[in-house]
């Protein structure tokens, strides 16, 4: 599987995950579609207070998964299936407790969750359904992402793609049968994007409990202490994924606090979900990436990780370029699609857009270095630049430079941050910050063969 040439290596693991996760958001964004023809502007900005949730939950998975990763490639690279199942058990318990504790204390705090989500007294009621059904089945959202993260380190990369794009096409079948022919509304949306989860983890499932590859459940000890690394490990993974949660959480109160209202609202819900597909291809080929860096470590093989990264690197940039260029070209028509009737919000979200994603050129780049250190075991230098472009940055910029410059400028600050980042990357880069085969990957390696 890790064998041939590099841009094969990339494309047997990187595209699949990408795809995968790409059509995973599919639900989220075909729910968009569903509400805004069927129930129209408020309904839309209902549903854009659950995005933040939804973001927690995928962060949890995405983060374990990685966390566990990145140790399992490690051991399984290094020939010590043992402990790689023991990994396995461990982050598999951990989300499921995660994900019962969610949907309980979630339902207990229903209401004032959704009032710090962003639910104002117009939307709260529809907010509130849409979020019940989330919570209820915040289970299966955690394990869908997961047992794909294990299936893509156990060697099965299309087993993952799969399952993720068979739930997002089954939650189109819902969406569509839950609005129209059964009428639930804004419930019937919501139940549609609970649901698909639930097929990506039957589809999953058997891989592990018929022990098809290295990763299955067996009867061994569980160490708390596993738990602390897993998640050390997979912190930068879930800084990088939740700062989509945390960015959509920050614009919706500017939004409001600087007068946009629900025209405000409802158009940063479709322009989250463009700027979900983006992200996503990143975020796809970064995690898909995850096992290669590891096994690469594990195995000594620093040369090729290198190599690895370089030709990412280019890929990341053009991938980039291309997404800003169909913004520039097609942005109005992917925002009519939500709601063709309403021409005012098409075109407030299409002019917005230019700014909005201006930077994201650099974004790419900026995913792809923090999931290599992160899959490096460089687990300081990835939670640094992740923290850098979600939790410092851009609540600094939306909070100051609007106050500073006038309102409109809210919609410039994620792409300066994005921005503000990169230079830190580079800078990094210049300092030799990124240690390919230097004295620490021979110390941290020599530690792992150890444990």
């Amino acid at each position: 599987m890790y064998e041939g040439r590099t841009s094969g290596v990339f494309l047997r693991f990187a595209v699949p995950q990408m795809l995968g996760l790409l059509f995973n958001s599919v639900y989220t964004i075909v729910d968009g579609m569903f509400i805004g023809n069927r129930l129209g502007r408020a309904a839309m900005a209902a549903a854009a207070v659950a995005v933040p949730l939804l973001e927690v939950l995928i962060s949890l998975a995405i983060a374990t998964a990685s966390g566990a990763g990145v140790m399992i490639s490690i051991r399984l690279s290094q020939g010590e299936t043992v402990k790689a199942r023991r990994y396995f058990q461990e982050s598999f318990y951990l989300l499921l407790g995660t994900g019962l504790l969610i949907a309980v204390a979630g339902n207990l705090w229903l209401r004032p969750l959704s009032e710090l989500l962003g639910g104002t007294q117009d939307i709260l009621n529809d907010a509130m359904t849409y979020l019940r059904h989330i919570i209820m089945f915040a289970p299966f959202q955690l394990l869908s992402f997961f047992l794909a993260g294990m299936a893509r380190n156990d060697g099965r990369p299309r087993l993952a793609m799969t399952a993720l794009m068979l739930g997002a096409v089954s939650n189109i079948i819902l969406d569509y049968l839950f609005m129209y022919p059964l009428n639930l509304g804004i419930a019937g949306a919501a139940l549609a994007t609970a649901l698909g989860p639930i097929f990506s983890v039957l589809i999953l499932l058997p891989h592990f409990l018929l022990r098809r590859g290295a990763l299955y459940f067996e009867k061994c000890p569980l160490y708390i202490r596993d738990i602390k690394h897993i998640l050390i490990y997979g912190f930068p993974s879930f800084i990088m994924e939740f700062s989509i949660g945390i960015v959509t959480f920050l614009y919706n109160y500017a939004i409001v606090h600087y007068g946009y209202g629900d025209l405000g609202l409802a158009a940063y819900l479709m322009i989250g979900y463009l700027m979900l597909i983006i992200l996503t291809l990143f975020l796809g080929l970064g995690e898909g990436l995850q096992p290669v860096f590891s096994y690469f470590k594990g195995r000594g093989e620093l040369s090729r990780s290198k190599e690895m990264l370089g030709f990412a690197i280019k890929v990341f940039l053009a991938l980039g370029a291309v997404c800003y260029l169909a913004i520039l070209l097609l942005s109005q028509s992917f925002y009519s699609v939500f709601s063709p009737n309403d021409t005012v919000l098409v075109a407030f979200a299409s002019e917005k857009s230019i700014s909005y994603f201006c930077g994201f050129c650099v974004a790419g780049v900026n995913v792809l270095m923090i999931s290599y250190r992160q899959s490096t075991g460089a687990t300081g230098k990835a939670f640094a630049l992740s923290l850098l472009r979600s939790l410092i940055f851009p609540p600094v910029l939306i909070f100051t430079v609007p106050a500073w410059f006038g309102r409109n400028f809210i919609w410039v600050c994620l792409s300066a941050a994005e921005a503000m980042a990169g230079c830190c990357a580079a800078l990094m880069v210049r300092k030799g910050e990124i240690p390919f085969a230097g004295a620490a990957q021979i110390r941290s390696a020599a530690r792992w063969r150890r444990r």
